[in-house]
């Protein structure tokens, strides 16, 4: 049963993005120019995104004990939630195109959160030691790219990026 935790990362990142603006799903699918340590990075992050949508597959979700269940429950809906929102929101970037509105302006990388919370709430619910691992090497490798998106935005963005960097913090 655990598949069916991954079914809404796939309608919400690819479904509810295209739906929103067709443009923002290529938009989306392009990463910035990676440097040196970010190339391991951007492997570790590609494997590791593949492994924590394709082991739930394997696993069942526990309803046993009630507070580990609900526990999950609740950060695998918080997950949800924010990565539809901040998927809608990346979807209509502001017309320089930097996207600094709604949850934007609370985090600069508030759908990277959305997976942490997402996949974190998935380990929980399936109870799995190896989701937590993979989802520690998932997020150590999400800031290496992060890093490299903020260099890139940088050099696009200016003066105006700066004071965004300035003013919002990096994740919550």
């Amino acid at each position: 049963m655990g598949f069916l935790l991954v079914i809404p990362l796939f309608l919400i990142r690819f479904g509810l993005l295209y739906a929103a603006n067709k443009d923002a799903l290529a938009r989306a699918a392009r990463f910035a120019p990676l440097a040196g340590r970010e190339k391991v990075a951007y492997g570790l992050y590609q494997i590791s995104n593949v492994a924590l949508i394709v082991c739930p597959c394997f696993l069942g979700i526990k309803l046993e004990p009630p507070c580990l269940f609900g526990a999950g429950a609740v950060v695998y809906g918080a997950g949800v939630v924010l990565l539809a929102v901040s998927t809608v929101q990346f979807a209509h970037p502001s017309p320089s195109g930097l996207v600094d509105r709604g949850v934007y302006r609370l985090s600069r990388n508030p759908m990277y959160v959305a997976y942490f919370l997402y996949f974190a709430g998935c380990a929980l619910l399936l109870q799995s030691v190896a989701l937590f691992v993979l989802l520690a090497v998932f997020q150590a490798s999400a800031h290496g790219i992060i890093k490299a998106e903020e260099r890139w935005c940088l050099a696009a963005f200016g003066d105006t990026y700066r004071a965004y960097l300035g003013a919002v913090r990096r994740y919550l």
